[in-house]
């Protein structure tokens, strides 16, 4: 068996990023000889999973893998080098290392002095005062003396004061120093990693090699930008990637999976579930129980995934590709990779809905047309302006409505009453609750602004679950009735507001129960 004496290089070819984890691919044409043979291969990241790692030949003659396997060896690091082997930035910091020292030793014996001329001053003047209570007279030594101890503390403040600046000077320049000499003098990683392959072939020729396995320290996330212009709405699709794999990724085809492989197949275990019936008490009969909660409206969108919160696929997995090779280095830092684009037709309205949120919102719906389902993720909302913000969005199947919020409009202002009252009915002792929202919906505008504007405002009502509680919208009393109300009990009103216009809205309904419910 011929072993061979120098490492083959195995470059990254193509990678499929997981959630938090990688699949890489890599690929060479060995020229090998007949026989048996054992290959080094790389270097390539320790990370490497062992288990994981699979190689395949394809050739025109028979040709087999023996054994694969990942060695890794250990590079401790040097001695420090000697100062004439040191670089001019090594040498760089160490001049600034001894200059702040120096100037730190100047700073305290500066401030010693100070201190010191402080306390001879204190006793001079304490002199002063004491030959001028036993009737000594001496102005002029007295003035000299004072004169001289100012002019010192002076001269040693001014110096005190140059001293700290250079030493404040100096922190930040041995600060930039040691950031480019950790940039420039990187040290390289101490565990590498090789591949170990033992190859038997009939013939000696090319032979192409096919090696993968999986990598941690590896994600991917969704990202997207929407930039709407006038009534067309382009969104870009692009993928955040973030790897620390220990080598680069250079011009590698990238594949994007929402695939968790980390997560167990065995499908999960069936227990038993009894279901007994027993008669209801005499209580029970008389009474019917209910309770008001809030009920999100369900919908065919994505099912929620436990742990860690990773990319919503809506509970199937999907897969991106990337059009074109990329390069993503080893740094840990996010790369943008774009994926799709698309540009179509959008329809915005100016939408509020007062009981959750008194902001009137521009609200722009538009198709999935990228040819794949989007994922939910933020997205960068751009108009004619330039940047607006940054919203959220939610998981949409291909060619399903999309909803996006272009930020809130400042010119309105709507304000929400809403009051209640109970009464009973004395033939049938029924409860009936009547509840009265009001909205108060204003327009500030600009001098000189002209043409209506649209605003769609939502109101729900309650739905009831059982006969004995009925809800029923006063159409009489609401001021005006809404343009619709969906199968959830959502009334809609599209109100049409002029420049520094305002309307109030009216919406009465009732609850009428029995007098056997309970917890209304």
């Amino acid at each position: 068996m011929t072993t061979a004496p120098q490492p083959i290089a195995l470059p990254v070819t193509a990678v499929t990023c997981l959630e938090d984890r990688a699949h890489v691919e890599r690929a060479v044409v060995l020229e090998l000889e007949a026989g048996v043979q054992r290959l080094r291969l790389g270097p390539v990241s320790a990370m490497a999973v062992d288990r994981t790692l699979h190689a395949e030949l394809t050739a025109d003659h028979p040709a087999a893998v023996l054994d694969v396997r990942i060695t890794r060896s250990w590079t401790p690091r040097g001695p420090l080098p000697d100062t004439d082997d040191d670089s001019a930035l090594r040498r760089r910091v160490h001049t600034l290392e001894e200059e702040r020292l120096a100037l730190a030793q100047r700073r305290d014996r500066l401030q010693a002095r100070r201190d010191l001329l402080g306390r001879i001053a204190t006793d001079l003047l304490r002199e002063i005062g004491e030959g001028a209570g036993s009737g000594e007279t001496d102005g002029p030594r007295w003035a000299r003396e004072l004169d001289r101890v100012d002019e010192e503390r002076g001269s040693c403040g001014e110096q005190l004061r140059a001293a700290e600046a250079r030493l404040a000077a100096l922190v930040d320049e041995i600060g930039e120093a040691q950031r480019a000499l950790h940039v420039s003098e990187d040290e390289p990683a101490e565990l590498v990693g090789h591949i170990e392959l033992t190859v038997e072939t009939a013939v000696a020729g090319p032979v192409g090699l096919r090696l993968s396995h999986l990598i941690p320290c590896a994600l991917w996330r969704p990202a997207y930008r929407a930039v709407l212009d006038g009534d067309s709405l382009t969104l870009e699709t692009d993928a955040m990637v973030w790897q620390r794999t220990g080598e680069d990724w250079s011009d590698v085809r990238l594949t994007l999976s929402t695939a968790r492989s980390a997560l167990a197949t065995d499908p999960p275990r069936l227990g038993e579930d009894r279901l007994t019936l027993t008669d209801r008490s005499v209580a029970e009969r008389r009474t019917v129980d209910i309770e008001l909660r809030e009920e999100e409206i369900g919908t065919l969108g994505p099912s929620p995934v436990l742990g860690l919160p990773g990319v919503d696929d809506g509970g199937e997995a999907r897969v991106l590709r990337s059009p074109a090779q990329v390069s993503v280095p080893s740094d840990g830092h996010a790369h943008r990779v774009p994926l799709s684009a698309f540009t179509t037709a959008a329809h915005s309205e100016y939408a509020c809905s007062p009981e959750l949120s008194p902001l009137v919102t521009r609200v722009v719906r538009f198709d999935n047309l990228a040819g794949h389902a989007l994922l939910a993720g933020p997205v960068d909302l751009v108009r004619d302006s330039g940047f607006s913000g940054r919203g959220t969005l939610d998981f949409t199947a291909p060619g399903a409505p999309v909803e996006l919020a272009f930020g809130s409009c400042d010119d309105h202002r709507v304000v929400r009453h809403a009051e209640e009252s109970r009464d009973s009915t004395g033939m049938t002792q029924r409860t009936v609750m009547t509840r009265t929202i009001r909205l108060h919906l204003s327009r500030f505008s600009a001098p000189g602004e002209q043409g209506d504007q649209v605003v769609a405002l939502r109101e729900r009502l309650p739905i009831s679950e059982v006969s004995a509680v009925e809800v029923r919208m006063r159409e009489e009393a609401c001021s005006p009735a809404p343009d619709a109300v969906d199968a959830e009990g959502i009334a809609r009103w599209d109100v049409t507001l002029p420049p520094n216009g305002h309307r109030t809205l009216t919406l009465v309904y009732e609850l009428s129960a029995s007098a056997k419910v309970t917890g209304l």
